[in-house]
């Protein structure tokens, strides 16, 4: 409603703003002046409802967000032509016949009903202040370590304050406007949305929102939403006229701002909105702001203050937010980037709770009716980029939606596995969305690769990893299980090794250069190769585990050892698929083959060195530029490839601004809020990027906690704590400094061996440890014994040379906490 008039006089008002104002702590987003643009607001969020905030004094806008607002209706989506075409389609990837097996699976594969719906936003909240426009000493943030965002600004002599969560607890929006002089806020409230909706008043305080979310190729929106917004009044009178709020001479307000939808499940929508959204308001109303307050901070620090990190401090800390991203690359800021991992972490707590959706491609944040890319789950990374750093950076809790849309994903599969297939088990192809559509999503090019399921088995195995949790595995199980199961099926043998492979199948979303035809469907793609090894390992593991399904588990053994193995080519690359196709000049923003490296551990630089090189040589190959997301992919990447500057540059490079590259393009990097930028914006490039970060100081994955792996020079001294490795173990404290770890503090919450990997010899309790011997035996720590590579002729077989390292082996008790010192 407001938009193209919030901006005008902002020339006049920015000649006069100057402001001395600072963030009371350094984990804060800060700014001098009002946001122009959506990727400059600030987002907040309680999981389930999504809030950006304009910080505008004359003309603000709160854009919202609720979790479960689609379009569509429950349904699914697989095609049953698939099967009767599935052995043509295969036999012409047999022949050779690459343009006509796609064309078949374009035909026969691709979902003829719908490609899965967009999430759509709420609406907004505006709020009119007139004769703000001649402001000074504008200054906005947003404070990670309390969740809050908060606006300060002068209009004559009376300053303007608003301070607005998104509570926890309350589970409502809340803000609270404030004036330095009695009487001085006078302001009107309006509600706008882009759905079909009606806007009414109720009462002189209050607005209502009510509507019906969107129709998406031939699928009737179903999902009914209701939004209140009341203003609470010190002082002053507050009078409604079409649908308009204006308040008159109040002191102080607060407005609470409540919301809900009717959505029950992925099969049900038959929720009562109205009354879920009125229910939370009278909850709320009941409390003062500051309660309100207290209780959403404390809510939220019980996540975010598990990890603390200081990777030193300079001068730029002191700049706006804004600035010391156009500077990063041209300064030292330690700061930001510890500032940026913190800001992973509050973008998953705010994006995630248990209970609640899993974040889709922007957590919860959309302004679009028909985001890009739907703002859906992209299961060929995204969706699961969004969870790398949950269970490493302590925030377990928030996996739980993930891990619950897997579950979801297994039962809608299984329609997808038998029609499309033929198959037992459960299949999930690219992508799917609120509704857990499990059939082929777009062309065949991303669409026509159903392995989406193992990879998102994947956390399911880690998360056990991590806790030794026997119940949830327990729980998990039949997931894992029924993944195996479409792969026993689905696999064929290709005709001249005689290995099983999956096909038709792509390699997201890459396209061989090499190829005299365009072409992206194939068989034997090296990371479906990854992924089938991987849930083959990790479900023989878990019925071992649980002490289940002996004979099944063998059968997964016998298959596991017919796949085909990874290839170093003609290049000393890492193949990425089966034949020797990949062009050194091919810069695709995919790295997929390097699956088994990241965020997979079949290649390691101690077990299987030569295939680590392999893989060090395509990611150099592939550069380092690229979408904002592949960006945090090569830092993870750079991290288990032990380059700790190779992977501080990349995060150089993501935190460079986005700038206008043509009319209608973006390059990738970070907004001015801290969005990632895909271009457009993509919330996984944070996740992605966080990880990575933890990954530099932390590992776990390869049969040792290792400590520091890939310090940067950057980075000299620091310290970090409440890092989880696998095994139960946390880092209680770790610290460094002139790139040499002094002391770590690990409590093991589940008892067990600990073996500690770490390139400064240290002691336990002054006490000098002997080194460790074979292999860990504590089997939250097992290796996967990859099958041996295959290497071309023409490839230069290289080792790595590795930084000296030493194993210690210590016997730990459930609940103790084990304190190193470095050998002086």
């Amino acid at each position: 409603m407001f938009r193209s008039t919030c901006l005008f006089s902002f020339a006049f008002a920015f000649s006069a703003a100057t402001s001395s104002a600072q963030p009371q702590n350094d984990f804060t987003l800060w700014y001098d002046r009002p946001a122009e643009k959506w990727v400059e607001a600030m987002p907040l969020g309680n999981g389930r409802l999504g809030a950006m905030l304009y910080g505008n004094p004359a003309h603000e806008e709160l854009q919202l967000n609720e979790e479960t607002l689609w379009a569509g209706a429950p349904n699914n989506n697989p095609n049953p032509m698939a099967k009767e075409n599935l052995a043509r389609i295969r036999q012409l990837i047999f022949e050779g016949k690459y343009r006509e097996a796609q064309a078949a699976c374009d035909s026969n594969i691709q979902s003829k009903t719908n490609h899965g719906m967009p999430y759509q936003p709420l609406g907004s909240l505006w709020l009119t202040f007139d004769g703000h426009e001649k402001f000074s000493s504008c200054y906005r943030d947003l404070d990670l370590e309390r969740a809050t965002a908060s606006v300060r600004y002068k209009v004559g002599d009376v300053e303007f304050r608003r301070e607005v969560i998104a509570s926890f607890p309350a589970q409502v929006v809340a803000i609270r406007l404030t004036a330095s002089k009695p009487a001085q806020l006078n302001f009107s409230m309006q509600l706008s949305s882009p759905q079909t909706s009606t806007i009414k008043a109720q009462g002189d305080n209050s607005l209502t929102l009510e509507g019906i979310s969107g129709d998406h190729e031939g699928l009737k929106g179903a999902v009914k939403f209701y939004a209140i917004a009341k203003v609470l009044l010190n002082g002053g009178a507050a009078t409604a006229h079409n649908a308009v709020v204006s308040v008159k001479n109040a002191t102080s307000a607060t407005i609470l701002l409540s919301a809900a939808t009717s959505f029950n499940n992925y099969r049900d929508v038959s929720g009562n909105a109205a009354a879920r959204a009125e229910d939370f308001l009278k909850n709320a109303e009941k409390k003062t702001f500051d309660i309100l307050l207290n209780e959403h901070t404390q809510a939220y620090k019980r996540y975010y203050d598990r990890v603390k990190i200081h990777l030193g401090r300079t001068a730029q800390a002191d700049k706006t937010t804004d600035v010391r991203i156009r500077e990063y690359s041209s300064s030292s800021d330690p700061q930001l980037v510890a500032t940026y991992f913190q800001l992973g972490r509050y973008l998953l707590i705010c994006s995630s709770q248990p209970g609640g959706q899993p974040a889709n491609l922007q957590g919860i944040w959309n302004y679009q009716m028909n985001p890009p890319w739907d703002s859906k789950y992209t299961t060929n990374i995204n969706a699961e980029m969004n969870y790398w750093l949950a269970e490493a950076a302590n925030l377990s809790e928030m996996h739980e939606p993930f891990l619950q849309m897997v579950r979801e994903l297994s039962e809608t599969g299984r329609q997808s596995a038998s029609v499309m297939y033929g198959a037992r088990g459960w299949t999930l192809h690219h992508n799917t969305d609120i509704w857990r559509v499990t059939g082929a999503i777009d062309r065949a090019a991303s669409g026509a690769w159903p392995l989406g399921g193992a990879w998102m088995c994947q956390h399911l195995w880690d998360k056990y990893l991590y806790s030794g949790d026997k119940e949830f595995l327990r729980s998990a199980y039949p997931q894992l299980k029924g993944a195996a199961e479409f792969f026993l099926d689905f696999l064929t043998p290709e005709p001249k090794h005689g290995w099983l492979v999956a096909a038709p199948s792509v390699s997201p979303e890459n396209t061989p250069k090499t190829l005299p035809v365009r072409a992206e469907v194939f068989a034997g793609n090296t990371m479906d190769n990854q992924l089938i090894f991987d849930l083959f390992c990790n479900t023989i593991r878990a019925a071992e585990a649980l002490g289940v399904d002996a004979d099944f588990a063998a059968q997964l053994s016998a298959t596991r050892a017919k796949l085909a193995p990874m290839q170093i080519g003609q290049h000393s690359q890492l193949q990425e698929w089966m034949h020797d196709w990949d062009d050194p000049k091919d810069e695709h923003r995919h790295v997929s083959h390097l699956w088994g490296l990241y965020p997979g551990c079949q290649i390691s630089p101690y077990r299987t060195p030569q295939l680590f090189e392999a893989a060090k040589q395509s990611l150099i190959y592939r550069g380092d530029v690229s979408t904002g997301w592949s960006m945090g992919w090569k830092v993870c990447l750079w991290a288990r490839l032990l380059d700790g500057n190779h992977a501080a540059k990349l995060i150089a490079d993501q935190l460079s601004p986005v700038r206008p590259i043509s009319p209608r393009k973006e390059s990738g990097g970070t907004y001015p809020n801290l969005f990632d930028a895909h271009p457009p914006f993509q919330i996984d490039g944070n996740f992605g990027c966080a990880a990575g970060i933890a990954e530099m100081l932390v590992q776990s994955h390869d049969g040792a906690v290792h400590l520091l792996p890939a310090l940067p020079d950057a980075w000299q001294s620091g310290k970090i704590s409440g890092l989880r490795a696998r095994g139960g173990f946390e880092i209680v404290e770790l610290e460094w400094s002139n790139g040499t770890l002094s002391r770590v503090a690990i409590k093991s919450t589940l008892g067990g061996n600990l073996r500690l990997r770490t390139h400064s010899p240290l002691t336990l309790r002054g006490e000098a440890m002997a080194q460790a011997k074979g292999e860990n035996l504590n089997p939250l720590f097992a290796l996967q014994t990859v099958k041996p590579f295959i290497a071309s002729p023409q490839a230069t077989l290289r080792t790595p040379s590795l930084k000296p390292s030493l194993e210690y082996d210590v016997a730990t008790d459930a609940g103790k906490t084990y304190t190193f010192l470095l050998v002086r």
